[in-house]
């Protein structure tokens, strides 16, 4: 029985001869390899490495902290000639964590333009010695090492334009772009999403009076709040200056309300704290008010308008105010709840 946890080497092939030189030629090397013969077994192993696209690869037998696990793939393997294997392993997100090698008789031009497209790493001769071996090793660790490399420096570039350089949360634009797949999801199943549009009370005279950099803490402290106060799957943006966006997949409206009050207490029943310009520490009492909507399968531009209108009708009704367009028959309202906390807020110099 296989294990879950990456081998330094899978070698899929169904000849025992070559099952047993490669694993003397691979142990010389120092690596450590696990063996299938079969492309159930293959595919059943491929399955179960179910680790993330980060993940180190674990090697102490090579002295290195981390180093690229290999897939050596016989091409007399069923499954193999076919795609099949290499069609499951790109589905699975395999070849982002290991190099993917064949072991052929003859190269096929097939077998060179899988290697052109990236599918595969290496083609490596079935008669194939020591040497070669240590060398076709080499080369596909250090390339496959480069390409992650590469493909973490994209995804951090990415990230760098999907978060608001501010709080750490997503920005509009990427809030858009998720919720549109989100919709997309609850449509299929059919399944519930709502959103709420949460905006900080009278936040601009705090940001003038303390100071821009102040007022950034504030928002960081905000969102670092109702981040911890959400599911693991929950979205959180910036839609504005001092105005966020939560999206609440498999939540009614009556849901969305219930969360959205224990909102008003994790995040803003207690008092910020922020350093001014002058580095004095002061303590900032904040509110908001909340409009809420339910996406019903519609564009989540749509919602995000109706959500945004719904804020604006809370606001009318005074700070620490939330409001509900849920069905066009049922409206939920609820005006100041702690008028001892958030009549207004308070600094207080230390």
């Amino acid at each position: 029985m296989l294990s879950n946890v990456l081998p330094t080497v899978l070698l899929a092939s169904p000849d025992s001869i070559l099952i047993d030189e490669l694993q003397h030629i691979l142990s010389r090397l120092g690596l450590q390899v696990e063996i299938v013969r079969d492309a159930e077994s293959t595919l059943a192993t491929i399955s179960s490495m179910q680790l993330s696209a980060g993940d180190s690869i674990q090697a102490s037998t090579l002295g290195q902290s981390q180093t690229t696990a290999l897939v050596l793939l016989d091409v007399r393997l069923p499954g193999v000639a076919n795609g099949r294997l290499l069609a499951a392993m790109h589905e699975c997100g395999f070849h982002k964590r290991c190099a993917i090698a064949l072991i052929a008789e003859q190269v096929s031009d097939e077998w060179i333009a899988r290697l052109r497209e990236g599918v595969i790493d290496d083609i490596v001769p079935l008669n194939a010695d020591g040497a070669a071996w240590k060398k076709h090793v080499s080369m596909m660790q250090r390339g496959h090492a480069l390409v992650r490399e590469l493909q973490q420096l994209r995804e951090a570039s990415v990230m760098e334009v999907q978060r608001d350089p501010v709080t750490g949360v997503f920005t509009r634009d990427t809030l858009v772009t998720i919720l549109f797949r989100e919709t997309d999801r609850v449509q299929r199943l059919q399944g519930s999403i709502s959103m709420v549009v949460m905006d900080v009370d009278d936040f601009g005279h705090w940001n003038q009076q303390l100071g821009r950099e102040a007022g950034d803490q504030l928002l960081r402290e905000v969102a670092r709040r109702v981040g911890r106060a959400l599911r693991t799957y929950d979205v959180l943006g910036r839609l504005g200056k001092d105005e966020f966006l939560i999206a609440l997949p498999g939540c009614s409206v009556i849901n969305a309300v219930e969360l959205t009050e224990r909102l008003r207490m994790d995040v803003f029943g207690g008092s910020f704290w922020v350093k001014t310009a002058r580095k004095e520490i002061v303590e900032v009492r904040l509110s908001a008010c909340f409009g809420i909507a339910a996406s019903r399968g519609r564009s989540p531009v749509v919602v995000i308008r109706e959500a945004e209108h719904t804020l604006e009708l809370a606001k009318q009704m005074g700070s620490d105010s939330m409001r509900s367009a849920g069905d066009s028959t049922a409206m939920v309202e609820s005006g100041p709840r702690r008028p001892t906390l958030f009549t207004e807020a308070e600094v207080v110099a230390h």
